[in-house]
């Protein structure tokens, strides 16, 4: 099947009922990433105060206990100082622009190949989770026509949210404040990746010295999420790309290969950061690992030059995004 071909096929557009439930989880997202922004201005706000545990049952309600109640106290700094809202807005709208920059290059990617896909399902996250919300993803529902067809809909995602991320960085970093005060007790450092570094140097701003503001937390988790995508494993949109480059059986390697880095950098990242971060990754990859990458119709179709272009633009794209030791624990 030729790439022309696979253009012309039509595929059917969202019917209202997908549109309203897929506007409900938008929705429902925006309020917990609204309820994550005031978390992540104001951490040191919500640690209620939790008696010493005695009895085995004060032991194993520890935690559920004190997650209610922290998320109580967050509710109740948020309705006392209201103006906390608009900064949460904000880190919540940057976010959601990002993330929805990323699906609609899937998504789109889809359409013009004549892939069946969902609209984007963004999975809202409990409060207190540091995002909240576990990111957004569209479901494909027919065969990927070719290796370009894939490579395209694979990369599309990533390289669309990154020029997003791009502009939040620059807002981030012009509107930033210096510390008020040095932090005290346990402190959790998010550590800068390059885009960052980079631009800092470039508008002559120091990260060490300017206290995170929502448009850098929105910047950050969306260079995490982009560098965590471009992984070159199972069905993540690395590997999607590295598969439609190098064929089955060294996408399988390849794949390998960064499960093993990941795991030698989540061990560093505990004894060198106190971090636990670098667990997600692995679990996330050794599931992705286990998925079979699905064939594409015609696997004999080469990429082009123009593809191994876009292909080496991605891979700066992962490098100015990934870090590998995203938080410090001190």
């Amino acid at each position: 099947m030729t790439q022309d071909r696979a253009i012309r096929r039509s595929v059917p557009l969202p019917t209202r009922r997908e549109w309203i439930r897929h506007a409900a989880l938008f929705l429902l997202t925006a309020l917990t990433a609204t309820l994550a922004g005031v978390m992540l201005i104001t951490a040191d706000a919500i640690d209620p105060p939790m008696p010493d545990p005695v009895r085995w049952t004060d032991y194993a309600l520890y935690v559920p206990v004190y997650y209610f109640k922290a998320v109580g106290a967050l509710l109740a700094h948020t309705a006392a100082h209201p103006q906390l809202i608009a900064q949460g807005a904000a880190f919540a709208i940057s976010l959601l622009i990002i993330l929805t920059a990323h699906e609609a290059g899937h998504y789109l990617a889809c359409r013009r190949y004549g892939v069946a896909a969902t609209l984007p399902f963004f999975i809202p996250a409990p409060p207190l989770f540091l995002a909240g919300t576990f990111g957004a993803f569209i479901k494909i529902k027919s065969p990927i026509p070719s290796r370009r067809a894939l490579f395209d809909i694979g990369v599309a995602g990533p390289l669309a949210g990154f020029i997003v991320i791009i502009p939040v960085a620059i807002v981030a970093l012009l509107t930033a404040q210096p510390h008020a005060a040095p932090p005290t007790g346990s402190v959790i450092y998010f550590n800068d990746p390059l885009l960052l570094r980079l631009m800092a140097r470039a508008l002559g701003v120091s990260l060490p010295d300017l206290a995170p503001n929502p448009f850098y937390f929105a910047a950050w988790v969306g260079l995490i999420v982009t560098s965590l995508n471009l992984l070159p494993v199972g069905q993540l949109d690395g590997g999607h790309a590295t598969y439609a480059i190098f064929g089955a059986r060294l996408h399988k390697s390849i794949g390998k290969v960064a499960f093993i880095a990941m795991c030698a950098f989540a061990a560093l990242g505990w004894f060198w950061h106190r971090a636990p971060s670098g667990i997600l990754y692995v679990v996330l990859l050794f599931i992705m690992l286990r998925v079979r990458h699905p064939e594409a119709e015609n696997e004999a179709e080469k990429l082009g030059s123009a593809r191994l272009v876009v292909a080496l633009l991605t891979l700066i794209v992962f490098l100015f995004s990934f870090w590998p030791f995203p938080v410090t624990i001190t």
